[in-house]
């Protein structure tokens, strides 16, 4: 059987345009690894693909999915630490709303023990986006404060619980409601703010004495931008990983940043370099595969929905209304 099925779109627009097809099944390259794919990640990027925003810049244009779980189906030439039949996870550039993907092997991690493929499909584009925003451009070092937007999405909650698990002090959180608020708590936020109803500046600035935050992971941008700068301690870092409420909104004071020595920075995963990508991958695998394994953090899973019912899931992960991940339950 050469065939397989995959979510793709057909034109870009709203998520009635995803459609289930039959595809070829991709042959791995050299030093590739060929995923039969169990269930694989919904993230923003796959909307953003979907509505014509962020095209991936290799690899299938019409099939999103930037994370997926499964089992070795077969190897490239040169590709040699996993053998057929090995349960992995992999950070993939598209393709993974699919029964099966081909992904260069740096790529590619060993699904942690006590999880399943659920819960793994889970791991590899977030971990990889906290793991690179918190510790590569963040620097966040053990006692530093953090403050995380977003909190309550499958970015904001891994980050709750990396920092925590890796001896952050102060963690704070926001997110859009009060029951999203106790679920960042429940992770390890040391205070969650429902920023409909709260100023989140004000009450970051209250529970630090005026000093601020060290490092600020920011995924809403907009008018956001200079309230962060305002956030910050003297040599903090804001890290932007989206820009939600759009590229920029109003002014900040350059020679504040100059000042304080403070850092903007931000990334992007999909654009990176193999190389780049596999050494991302491998940070995460020592840093972050050991506190999964023993149980000290898990993926935060909010709703499981079918290959065939992926419009659904791109439905409820623009609706705002989940707490953690959606996946897509594909040998399901």
């Amino acid at each position: 059987m050469t065939s397989m099925r995959a979510i793709v779109i057909t034109a870009p627009g709203d998520a009635d345009v995803l459609r289930l097809v039959e595809r070829p099944r991709p042959i791995p390259n050299p030093g590739e690894v060929l995923i039969r794919v169990a269930a694989a990640g919904v993230n923003r990027v796959d909307v953003l693909q979907r509505a014509g925003r962020y095209s991936p810049p290799t690899g299938p244009k019409d099939i999103p999915g930037v994370e997926v779980a499964g089992t070795v189906a077969g190897l490239g030439a040169g590709a040699g630490r996993f053998k057929e039949g090995d349960a992995v996870c992999a950070l993939v550039i598209g393709g993974g709303y699919a029964e099966y993907v081909a992904v260069p092997e740096g790529q590619v991690l060993p699904r942690p023990a006590g999880l399943d493929m659920i819960q793994a499909a889970a791991l590899p584009e977030t971990f990889c986006t906290d793991w690179a925003a918190l510790y590569d451009h963040g620097r966040l070092a053990p006692g530093e404060s953090v403050l995380i937007h977003g909190g309550s999405s499958g970015i904001g909650t891994t980050a709750i619980m990396l920092a925590r698990a890796l001896g952050a002090g102060q963690i704070f959180a926001t997110a859009g409601s009060a029951e999203k608020c106790r679920a960042c708590e429940q992770l390890g936020a040391t205070r969650a703010i429902d920023y409909r109803a709260e100023d989140f500046v004000a009450v970051v600035k209250a529970a630090t004495q005026g000093r601020g935050v060290d490092v600020i992971i920011d995924m809403v941008a907009g008018d956001y931008v200079a309230r962060n700068l305002s956030l910050l301690a003297d040599d903090g870092r804001l890290v932007f990983i989206s820009a939600m409420k759009g590229t920029f909104e109003g002014s900040f004071n350059v020679l504040d940043v100059m000042f304080r020595r403070l850092t903007i920075t931000g990334l992007s995963l999909r654009g990176q370099s193999v190389a780049r990508k596999t050494e991302l991958v491998a940070a995460v695998e020592a840093g972050a595969w050991p506190l999964l394994a023993a149980g000290k953090i898990k993926p935060v899973i909010d709703r499981t929905y079918p290959l065939a019912a992926a419009a659904e899931a791109h439905r409820r992960l623009e609706s705002s209304q989940h707490i953690g991940k959606l996946i897509l339950n594909v040998a399901g």
